[in-house]
C-alpha cells in the first residue's frame, strides 16, 4: 500500500480498536510523515519515542524508594489522563540498541486484554491514547535486529512502498522544486529504489485470527487492501484461502444450520440475501426443522430472530409452513413470540374461515 493508504488503515485502527499497527518500510518513503500527519487531521497529540536512542530506564522511569517501597516515576514522555488523545509512535522500533531495552516495550506494543489498560511496568495508559510502531525491513541492508515471532504476532504488520502518484500529490501540497517534479514526472524509476521485499512471514496463529476478527467487526477497508493487511497479521496463504472463502460463502445462501447456530456475521448475510436466496434459506429451515424439529433454547431464540427478521410476506409463508410441523407449532404458539408470529397466525386463521 501507498502511504495514503496507510493513514486510511491506520484511521481505522486508532480510532476503532486497541490493536497496535506495525508500519514496515524502507527509510524515505513516508512512514513517518504519514503519522504525523495523520495526528494532525485527527487532532491528536504526537508522541514520538525514538527506541534505537532509548534505554530502559527512559521506557519503565526511574525507581525510587518510599520507606520501604519501590516506586518508579512516570516518564517524561507518558500521557496522563486528563492528557488529550495521543498517538505514541514508536519508532525504529528494530533499531533498539540493547536487547533489554526490546524486551521491555514489548509490553507495551501488546494490545490490551479486554477490560484492561494498555501497560509499561508499573504505568497504565488510557485507552483514549493509542500506539503505532514502525520499523525498517530486516532485510541486510539496515542495522535492525530481527524481531521475534511473539512480538510480530502482537501488532498488525502494514507494508508501505513507495508510489508516485501518492508522492505527486504530496509534493504539490509541500510546493516542492517545480524542476525536481518534472524530473520525477517523467523518469519515475528515480523516486525512490525499493530494496528487499518487506514481508515478514506471518504466520497464522489463534491470536492472529483474533486481530482479522476485530479488524472485520470494527474497521471498514477497501476491498483491494483487505487480503494486504490480513496478510500481514496470518499471511498471504492464510489470508487468501479465507477471503476466497468468504467471498464463496458470501455467494451462497445462508443454511439453516447456520440460522439456528446464530453465528458471527449470520444475522448480516441473511439482511443481505436476495429474495431468490432468501427463499433457499426458508426452505431449507422447513425441511430441517420437518427432519428434526426439536430445539434447544438458543436455537429457539435464533429461529424466532430469523423469522422476525423477514419481510411481512415471507415472514407469512415461512410461519404458514412452520405451523404444519406439531412442535414448532408449539413453540412458536407461545404468548412470549405473539410479537413477531401472532400477525401471521391471525392471517392464517383468516385464509382458513
Amino acid at each position: 500500500m501507498n502511504v495514503e493508504q496507510m493513514k486510511g488503515v491506520l484511521r481505522e485502527i486508532l480510532t476503532r480498536t486497541d490493536l497496535t499497527p506495525c508500519v514496515v518500510g524502507h527509510r524515505g518513503v513516508g512512514k513517518t510523515a504519514g503519522i504525523i500527519q495523520l495526528c494532525r487531521e485527527l487532532g491528536r497529540r504526537y508522541v514520538p519515542l525514538r527506541l534505537g536512542q532509548m534505554e530502559v530506564g527512559d521506557l519503565v522511569g526511574i525507581p525510587y524508594r518510599e520507606e520501604d517501597v519501590m516506586h518508579w516515576s512516570r516518564p517524561s514522555w507518558w500521557p496522563t489522563d486528563i492528557d488529550p488523545e495521543t498517538v505514541i509512535h514508536c519508532d525504529e522500533l528494530n533499531r533498539a540498541q540493547q536487547e533489554d531495552t526490546l524486551q521491555a516495550i514489548f509490553q507495551f506494543v501488546e494490545p490490551p486484554a479486554e477490560g484492561k489498560r494498555r501497560a509499561l511496568h508499573i504505568h497504565k495508559l488510557h485507552p483514549k491514547h493509542k500506539v503505532v510502531v514502525t520499523i525498517n525491513p530486516p532485510d541486510g541492508t539496515y542495522q535492525v535486529a530481527t524481531l521475534d515471532r511473539a512480538l510480530i504476532d502482537r501488532m498488525v504488520m502494514l507494508y508501505v512502498e513507495s508510489d508516485y502518484s501518492c508522492w505527486a500529490a504530496y509534493a504539490a501540497a509541500r510546493e516542492l522544486d517545480p524542476g525536481v517534479r518534472q524530473f520525477l514526472a517523467a523518469n519515475r524509476a528515480f523516486l525512490a529504489s525499493q530494496g528487499g521485499p518487506l514481508e515478514m512471514d506471518a504466520e497464522p496463529t489463534e491470536r492472529g485470527w483474533e486481530m482479522v476478527s476485530i479488524l472485520r467487526r470494527e474497521c471498514r477497508f477497501p476491498k483491494e487492501l483487505e487480503m494486504e493487511i490480513y496478510a500481514g497479521i496470518v499471511g498471504k496463504e492464510a489470508a487468501i484461502a479465507f477471503l476466497r472463502w468468504c467471498t464463496e460463502n458470501a455467494a451462497r445462501p445462508v443454511t439453516a444450520a447456520e440460522v439456528l447456530a446464530g453465528g458471527v456475521g449470520v444475522w448480516g448475510r441473511l439482511a443481505a440475501q436476495r429474495d431468490d436466496q432468501q427463499a433457499v434459506t426458508m426452505g431449507d429451515v422447513v425441511a430441517t426443522l420437518t427432519a428434526a424439529p426439536t430445539l434447544d433454547p438458543a436455537q429457539e431464540e435464533h429461529l424466532v430472530r430469523y423469522i422476525d427478521s423477514l419481510p411481512r410476506d415471507m415472514r407469512f409463508g415461512l410461519v404458514k409452513s412452520l405451523l404444519r410441523i406439531p412442535v414448532v407449532a408449539q413453540l412458536l404458539s407461545q404468548d412470549k413470540y405473539d410479537a413477531v408470529v401472532l400477525d401471521a397466525i391471525r392471517q392464517i386463521s383468516t385464509e382458513a374461515q
